[in-house]
């Protein structure tokens, strides 16, 4: 029976959302094992520069998989032949792989799950399994958009935000350190969640957001980051459209870190779970030493120039011990 009167519930906010022809679940990871069930997919070769949660889905679920390595920029180095039911999942990392590249892919080895994580405003391609998340891009509980071909998705339960925001209000009104823990145990509870539908909250926030605003921050941002520190990054870098970071690979980058956190500039270490494996040393490189700049929609030139004048000036200071 349908409650009428009383107190208001959230408002349903403007419906507009980036990719609302996409299929809609609860997180990436359960869109990757969403794919694995509905295309029966018996193995996956996964590269060894990859997030520790992707791999705890694929050995929670007893999912055959193997390692292949990257190249330094970027592209998968992956000389094996896939068998019918075998696909090679390739991260684009920090928005690299472009759409052309990825047709080259397709075309070299048929049976391919594109993870656009860092990539959300790259639109997918027709024919090609893409995975993107909502949360790495924006202030959502959860959420994921998948690209894929079956969209049989009505049966799966509808998933439940409320008790998740606690960071993100707590973050919005007062700081991010004192809600650091709520965020970690937000993030712990996917790890055993199942497929689920994506929430009412987290559609009713992604419907409101101004997506060309968010375009616009981010491109300005990187391309200031790109202008300032090009010549200290060791990383030949394209350009890409509503970049999820900057991604600055100075070797020995601890102290740097060290000093932008100590400004309160949050800079996390992209996949520590690599640091355990030695069998691909670009991986281990590029985990050790790439320092992901925010360069978001949160902030303005002003907090670029900040960000850019304490990474110079701890450089300059190395440079003359």
């Amino acid at each position: 029976m349908k409650e009428i009167g009383g107190y208001f519930e959230l408002e349903n906010l403007i419906s507009d959302e980036y990719y609302s022809n996409l299929i809609s679940l609860n997180s990436a990871r359960n869109s990757l094992l969403y794919l694995i069930k509905v295309k029966n997919i018996t193995k996956l070769h996964i590269p060894y520069y990859l997030c520790d949660s992707v791999i705890n889905v694929l050995k929670n679920n007893k999912i055959n998989f193997d390692y292949y390595k990257v190249n330094s920029d970027f592209t998968p180095k992956f000389e094996g032949k896939l068998k019918k039911n075998e696909f090679l999942y390739i991260v684009n990392y920090f928005g690299q792989v472009s759409n052309e590249m990825i047709l080259n892919f397709k075309k070299l080895f048929k049976n391919i799950i594109i993870d656009n994580t860092h990539a959300f405003f790259q639109n997918p391609i027709d024919g090609i399994d893409t995975i993107y998340s909502c949360r790495k891009f924006f202030g959502v509980p959860d959420g994921s958009y998948l690209s894929t071909d079956i969209k049989d998705v009505k049966k799966l339960p509808l998933d439940k935000s409320k008790d998740r925001m606690q960071h993100l209000l707590g973050r919005y009104e007062e700081n991010a350190f004192d809600y650091y823990k709520q965020f970690q145990t937000n993030d712990e509870i996917f790890e055993k969640e199942p497929i689920k539908q994506m929430s009412r909250i987290t559609h009713n926030i992604l419907g409101a957001i101004d997506y060309e605003y968010v375009r616009r921050v981010r491109n300005k941002n990187y391309i200031y980051l790109y202008q300032k520190l090009k010549n200290f990054n060791k990383l030949n870098l394209n350009i890409p459209d509503g970049a999820f970071c900057y991604p600055l690979y100075i070797e020995n980058s601890f102290e740097i870190r060290k000093k932008l956190i100590d400004n309160r500039i949050y800079i996390s270490k992209l996949w520590p779970n690599v640091l355990n494996e030695d069998r691909d040393k670009i991986a281990l490189k590029y985990s050790n030493n790439i320092l992901p700049i925010p360069c978001d929609q949160r902030y303005n030139e002003k907090d670029m120039e900040y960000i850019v004048d304490i990474i110079l000036e701890e450089l300059i200071k190395e440079m003359g011990e």
